[in-house]
């Protein structure tokens, strides 16, 4: 059977356990099925083709009134591999049903939710599981990677053994593909809802999430892959009707309300759902219909806006939403109009930028006398960040060039620097731009401000600066950011020439936890006490 190439090589690993018989399962994976015969090789030969002994493994396919050769994939599939059950049942309208039907059956110490249009890495299930057990966890999540032009709900870069929903990413993925401990489950009577074809799993994976003990995340491989369709048929980019979608949403949200009371936690929660469920329809979705349609979708967002937008929550939200989300609460449905068009037909207009270095979004009525929409809505000077990438490094002659990308969200970038920090002393090394990219030269013998750079472990940062355009050219903003490689080039200590002051070992570190870029110069380019950074 073809697998995807990556998996393609991976086998069983470590002894095989020998009461396998007795004890059963360690993990039942549910995978629902609707019409997905292309990619069933790619998510089902994912499962087939993982590292933990297949004879650990319960693979339970649901097909849910599937009208392609699903069914009949799956009937072959199950001669062949004695750890797949398949099941079939008349088309529910969503995968709600069909997980349900899979939890009855399953007998696994946990429970893992694969999509049929996704799949896992070939050690997913060892990992997740080994997690579990080593710290009795209710919930794993995986490190989630975009395939196929879809994008990852969130960016999981630090494993832990417990982790808080109120202050870490992972109630920013409520889907359902994630490691559940099937006692916790049975304990909570959690199932999912049935007949949705969109934010079925909502209720499931909230309350899962707000009552479990221990939440944990393995960060440091990619566990699961969320693929995009080339048809446009995930079911997320489905047309429906959004008044009752909506509606569905307030009943969510009630649920939420009802298991964290009012204050800032819940506040944390909401800002979540502000920027998912409750906005999210107002893009395309809002401009496809009609001035009535378009006063239905508001009316009916607008008792969620009024019962759960805090001011809190108003401020944590970035303008494109802010200003949605004011225009919805004052009725502003003409203006809502104009906002969602700014970004979704076209682009916002530059932003402006004031002498006291406040940046606003340049979005429609800014500051518009005729209209009573506050600034506040449109400013971003706090959410600027500079978005930079270091993309090459390498050594020519003793000097160190450096490539990249580095651009201020809603402004550009029109000067770069490389920044080197030392003991209170900076130095700066201008780069050279073009369309976005920027290369610059770090000669050791010159980098101080025209003379040669001293002995010592030298921070490196990116600093970016963008002006106004029109009546605020004159303006500025300026950002910085540590420089931090995307990858582990091999570069080997060297020497170089700092002219007056003689010649130096020259090391690039990647000092922990977070993989900063360092530059060492010195007799002997090594560090002397303390933990030993990563050498490039």
């Amino acid at each position: 059977m073809p697998v995807h190439a990556d998996i393609a090589a991976a086998a069983p690993t470590g002894p095989a356990p020998t009461d396998l018989a007795t004890t059963g399962p360690t993990v039942s994976v549910i995978v629902p099925v609707h019409n997905t015969r292309r990619y069933l090789d790619r998510s089902l030969g994912s499962v087939f083709a993982q590292t933990m002994d297949q004879r650990r493994i319960e693979v339970i396919a649901v097909d849910d009134g599937s009208t392609d050769d699903s069914a009949q994939w799956l009937a072959e599939q199950a001669r062949s591999h004695p750890n797949l059950t398949v099941l079939r049942r008349p088309a529910s309208g969503g995968a709600g049903r069909p997980r349900n039907i899979g939890l009855d059956r399953a007998t696994g110490d946990y429970v893992f939710f694969l999509d049929s249009d996704d799949r896992l890495g070939a050690a997913a299930l060892c990992r997740l599981t080994q997690m579990a057990e080593r710290h009795g966890s209710d919930i794993v999540y995986g490190r989630i990677v975009g395939a196929d032009g879809r994008a990852a709900p969130i960016d999981l870069r630090t494993t832990s053994a417990g982790v808080s929903v109120f202050d870490s990413p992972v109630y920013w993925s409520l889907a359902a593909y994630k490691l559940f401990r099937r006692s916790f489950l049975e304990q909570h009577r959690l199932r999912f809802v049935e007949g949705r074809l969109l934010a079925e799993d909502l209720p499931f994976g909230i309350t899962a999430l707000l009552r479990a003990e221990v939440v944990s995340v393995v960060a440091d491989y990619d566990c699961y892959y969320l693929h995009g369709r080339d048809d446009n048929s995930n079911a997320s980019r489905q047309d429906m009707d959004w008044c009752d979608y909506l509606d569905y949403i307030g009943t969510v949200l009630a649920g939420v309300a009802a298991e964290v009371p009012p204050g800032e936690d819940r506040d944390k929660l909401m800002v979540r759902h502000f920027h998912g469920e409750i906005l999210m329809p107002f893009a395309a979705p809002y401009l496809a219909r009609d001035t009535a349609g378009r006063q239905a979708m508001a009316a009916a967002a607008r008792p969620l806006v009024e019962r759960y937008l805090t001011d809190r929550v108003l401020a944590a939200l970035p303008p494109r939403l802010r200003l949605r989300a004011h225009c919805l609460r004052t009725g502003l449905d003409d203006e809502l109009t104009a906002v969602v068009r700014a970004d979704t037909e076209t682009a916002p207009a530059p932003a402006h930028i004031d002498a006291d270095g406040r940046v606003y979004a340049g979005y429609p009525y800014f500051r518009d006398p005729r209209r009573t929409i506050p600034d506040a809505c449109y400013d971003l000077t706090d959410r600027l960040v500079l978005s930079q990438r270091l993309t090459r490094l390498h050594w020519v002659a003793g000097v160190l060039h450096l490539s990249g990308t580095a651009t201020l969200p809603e402004l550009g970038g029109d000067t770069v620097e490389i920044l080197l920090h030392r003991d209170g002393t900076e130095h700066r090394v201008r780069a050279h731009c073009t369309d976005g990219t920027w290369h610059a030269t770090l000669d050791p013998a010159t980098a101080a401000d025209g003379g040669p750079l001293p002995d010592g472990t030298w921070d490196l940062k990116i600093a970016a600066t963008a002006h106004g355009t029109g009546p605020t050219a004159a303006h500025a903003v300026r950002r910085e950011a540590w420089l931090i490689p995307q990858h582990d080039p091999a570069l080997r200590p060297r020497a170089v020439d700092r002219g007056p002051i003689g010649p130096a070992r020259a090391t690039l570190f990647r000092s922990p936890p977070h993989g900063r870029l360092q530059l060492e110069l010195g007799p002997d380019g090594g560090r002397t006490g303390g933990t030993p950074p990563r050498p490039l």
